[in-house]
């Protein structure tokens, strides 16, 4: 066995290595039309991110609250090593960098440029769901139900028919449990379901205006009351997010287990119908006349053509 120092190292390394693939997985999950789940699956850790998540129950948790007790340090330890903390904690720290990151630059050109924005999401979008569906099999009735189950049911949503239950904090609470669940699965992208519930630009702006305000306050430019708005918002989302990766992520799981052909059918039926949710974006700030309508479809052009690239350079999407 090494030195010590050799086996720090390493350990440093092995975390560089998980807090990339954080940052890979955050940015694809901060985009629709490309998963988190797809890149975990590229990068050969996916077995172990849906193994580490599965191992987050509360029984482990009270496991670990109780290590303070010398008689329950090793059950603490065995838990934390059962959690794989050493895994998630790194790939969480890199995934809300990534987010951090691109949640700035979607509310600088959402204001200054939401057309470049959404046309450029509504090609992504149509795109993955084109990639998606050439994988998945068509043979029955039951097959083509379910795609169109999904695809009828995010044509609701984005159109305001099918609504979630309240608004405000019970909304971003929900949009943070489906979002966040919707990350873990390969082929759906957290953000599309943010676009789709209506709360992608409103939860960027939020948390480019957190940490901005944070780091106003710790340099000594800000006060806390600026902290205390976005920073709720970003703790209810978050909030929310735990509680889907807990269970929504495990029920969906479960059917892809059951029922896998109908279930990934209805999750990229689900894609397919989010299609028409960032042109929601553009008609708010336009009026739909021919330029408008054109360069709209240009840089849907230029999405599909990055995604159809990335779907080239990997050597095809799979949504499982």
């Amino acid at each position: 066995m090494g030195y010590n120092l050799d086996g720090r190292v390493v350990d440093r390394l092995e975390l560089l290595k998980v807090y990339t693939y954080g940052l890979c997985m955050g940015t694809a999950d901060a985009l629709p039309g490309v998963s988190g789940g797809t890149v975990a699956l590229l990068l050969g850790f996916y077995g172990r991110l849906i193994a580490a998540i599965t191992s987050l129950t509360p029984r482990r948790g009270l496991d670990v609250l109780r290590g303070y007790d010398p008689d329950r340090r090793t059950r603490a330890r065995e838990a934390l090593l059962e959690m794989d903390l050493q895994f998630l904690l790194p790939l969480g720290v890199g995934m809300v960098t990534a987010v951090a990151l691109i949640a700035g630059a979607v509310s600088a050109l959402a204001e200054s440029n939401p057309i470049a924005l959404f046309g450029f999401f509504t090609g992504l979008i149509a795109a993955s769901a084109v990639v998606l569906f050439r994988s998945l099999p068509f043979r029955s009735l039951q097959h083509a139900l379910a795609a169109s189950a999904g695809t009828v049911l995010a044509l609701l949503v984005a159109s305001g028919v099918v609504e979630l239950p309240g608004s405000g904090a019970l909304l971003i609470f929900l949009s943070g449990a489906l979002a966040i669940s919707a990350m873990i699965l390969p082929g759906i992208s957290g953000a599309l379901i943010l676009i789709l519930l209506g709360q992608y630009v409103f939860l960027s702006d939020q948390l480019t205006a957190f940490l901005g305000s944070l780091g106003a306050l710790v340099s000594g430019n800000g006060t806390l009351e600026g902290v205390i708005g976005p920073g709720t918002t970003v703790v209810l989302f978050v909030t929310g997010g735990f509680l889907g990766l807990v269970t929504i992520a495990r029920i969906v799981r479960r059917a892809l287990d059951y029922r896998r052909e109908l279930t990934l059918l209805f999750l990229v039926g689900l894609i397919a119908g989010s299609v028409p949710a960032p042109l929601h974006n553009v008609g708010e700030v336009y009026a739909w006349t021919t330029d408008i309508v054109l360069l709209t479809g240009g840089w849907a052009i230029v999405g599909a053509v990055a995604l159809f690239g990335l779907d080239a350079l990997a050597g095809g999407f799979d949504p499982e």
